[in-house]
């Protein structure tokens, strides 16, 4: 049978890690609505893949299971791609926290169940995982391993103060979770894997640089050492070698690729602003 890549997000990120790993499979793009995943599986079916596309909330287990069951029927699941999410500029902090904190932790619970051997994922999470303030060692370990459907109880994570907390916390629980399910999905003989870029020039981007928060990432982007955002080609290019048979060592982490930008935030002759 055909193996099947799910990508789950079907923006320029997604759609560019599909086209780096999908030579030769089926590729499942499922996205927050049809019309949507119907022009990406359109992009991507134009450019000689073969795609079926689907609708999904990631915010919603039974419409995730759903997904897991069509890529089950189409073939091996070899490989996931989570790259859906709302920024801090795009929705409430309800949403932000159900889509991309608890979804992406629901996600990798669905799919960790029935990945083929060999299989590999990765979540694109956000440099924002890193700007926080600092949690625990146990809350560290709370956002890694507590089951998804108690996540959002969780204290801390119920009392963050605004759109900004809650992306940067999701973000915090993205690259976690890895950590975490690493050693569910090592079980089926598959690994699982985030990047974090900074600012990559997407429609989500797009939001930040232009929304409330615009003269803060103005500034980041003219500060970062690369002195320049980057592009969705070069997360499928980091995505591709972690994902692929050269990354075999690799699971359980998260890379960091924002042009620098969290080394100045931290080390820069500004550091220590907010």
């Amino acid at each position: 049978m055909t193996n099947v890549i799910v990508v789950i997000g079907a923006g320029g990120i997604g759609q560019a890690i599909a086209r780096r790993i999908s030579s030769g499979c089926h590729i499942l793009v499922a996205n927050h609505n049809q019309e949507s995943a119907d022009a990406a599986a359109n992009v991507l079916s134009g450019a000689g893949f073969e795609v079926t596309a689907m609708q999904v909330d990631v915010s919603k287990r039974e419409m995730v299971q759903a997904v897991v069951r069509k890529a089950q029927e189409l073939g091996p699941i070899k490989a996931l791609v989570q790259a859906a999410g709302l920024s801090p500029s795009q929705a409430p902090i309800e949403s932000i926290l159900k889509v991309d904190l608890y979804g992406t932790a629901m996600l990798l619970e669905e799919f960790g169940k029935v990945v083929a051997e060999g299989a590999s994922g990765v979540v694109i999470s956000s440099q924002s995982g890193y700007r926080m303030p600092a949690l625990t060692a146990e809350q560290d370990a709370q956002l890694a391993t507590t089951p998804a459907e108690d996540l959002l109880a969780l204290d801390f994570v119920k009392n963050v103060r605004d759109t900004l907390h809650a992306y940067q916390m999701s973000k915090r629980c993205n690259s976690l979770r890895v950590r975490g399910e690493a050693v569910n999905w090592a079980k089926r003989g598959a690994r699982i894997n985030s990047i974090s870029p900074g600012i990559i020039v997407t429609p989500l981007a797009y939001d930040e640089l232009h929304g409330e928060r615009a003269d803060f990432y103005q500034a980041m982007l003219k500060a970062m050492p690369a002195g320049r955002a980057g592009t969705p080609d070069e997360v499928a290019a980091l995505a591709a070698h972690i994902m692929g048979p050269e990354g075999g060592f690799i699971t359980g982490s998260d890379f960091l690729i924002d042009g620098g930008a969290t080394a100045n935030f931290f080390y820069g002759p500004d550091s220590g602003k907010p």
